[in-house]
């Protein structure tokens, strides 16, 4: 083909997505550098982990941060609790990629290598008794943390997946005004609980021991500990949060946050055969869209779905609503205004 003919479209495209990756990694090696000339190290953020009897699916992230003084972080802890804590705070941390980490785990030794974005998400064979263990991770130049693992038992035939924007917290999403303000800006004390749901997911879990709680969101790793103290703090049950990585990847501009919900869906109806879900979401995004397909291609992986209808103004919000109670999949499902009232419903069908 001569120098001056035009590329095909899709190579075009393939090429101009590549250019953006490069970009993004040339921007986190400058901003790597710098970091590292004014002291910041290695620092892997540990997030909560799930597996079987024969494996686990380990998740951290590695980040350059200034090293701990104790004294200084009680200090910043009260200054903290005084002035509250930003959510912009959590997406001015420089990630570390290709970095190796080594895992620890049941008396099994890995190491693997942090992805472009410093997060590490790989699963490690190892023989554990149902329940929460820990894992120890740690890299070059950083102390050692442990990350939180739930271990479902092979008995285990009932597990809860949801969604967490305007499910378990009213975030308004997806309208770019009120989500920048959400994430950036709004102290993390004042994201508001979504009224009876703490309860409902508390009634699932003491009705169903062992159960899994997974939290899938399309929300970025950045505020997985702010997401995570924020469960704790308002009662939710502990389990894995299923985040993604902003920005362009080896090949696309931006990351699927659709693709995102529907693979990991899938995974975790190959990883737990014999699980069948109770898929809790909301009717302001795509939730209903995501497990409709789910359960019309895994019938036998589906409990039943819970649908939260969000109210006038938050439909407002969120962009308007999707189909409420139409659906094809011919499984239970339920929706109600909050988690009191799918808690009703979901009694009436035997599942709670």
């Amino acid at each position: 083909m001569p120098a001056s003919s035009p590329l095909p479209a899709g190579q075009r495209e393939r090429q101009v997505r590549h250019r953006a990756a490069r970009l993004e990694d040339w921007v986190h090696d400058i901003r790597e550098r710098w970091a590292r000339r004014r002291g910041h190290q290695p620092t892997i953020v540990p997030y909560t982990g799930y597996g079987s009897t024969e494996w686990v699916r380990v998740l951290c992230r590695v980040l350059l941060a200034k090293p701990v003084d104790p004294d200084e972080t009680s200090k910043r802890r009260r200054r903290r609790g005084e002035q509250g804590i930003r959510g912009w705070r959590s997406f001015t941390s420089v990630p570390v990629g290709g970095v190796p980490v080594v895992i620890e785990v049941g008396g099994t030794r890995i190491e693997v290598l942090a992805d472009r974005g410093g997060v590490v998400d790989t699963k490690v064979p190892v023989s554990l008794e149902p329940g929460w263990h820990r894992v120890t991770l740690h890299t070059e130049g950083s102390e050692p943390v442990e990350a939180p693992i739930w271990i479902v038992g092979p008995d285990v035939r009932f597990g809860i997946i949801s969604d967490v924007d305007d499910t378990v917290m009213v975030t308004a999403l997806p309208r770019p005004l009120v989500a920048f303000w959400n994430t950036f800006v709004l102290d993390e004390h004042a994201r508001i609980p979504t009224p009876g749901m703490a309860v409902l997911f508390e009634r699932l879990v003491r009705s169903h021991p062992g159960a899994p709680v997974i939290y899938l969101s399309t929300g970025a790793w950045n505020v997985a500990p702010t997401l995570t103290r924020f469960l704790s703090r308002n009662l939710y049950p502990a389990g894995p949060l299923l985040l993604t990585d902003w920005g362009p990847t080896h090949d696309r501009w931006f990351r699927s946050g659709r693709e995102h919900k529907q693979e990991n869906l899938r995974r975790l109806a190959e990883e737990f055969p014999d699980v069948r879900w109770l898929l809790i979401g909301d009717d302001g995004q795509h939730d209903e869209e995501h497990y409709e397909r789910f359960a019309m291609e895994h019938p036998d992986k589906v409990a039943a779905v819970a649908i939260r209808r969000l109210s006038k103004g938050e439909a407002v919000l969120a962009g308007g609503r999707t189909k409420g109670e139409q659906h094809d999949s011919g499984l239970p499902w339920v929706s109600a205004n909050d988690g009191s009232a799918i808690a009703d419903r979901l009694a009436e069908l035997g599942v709670l």
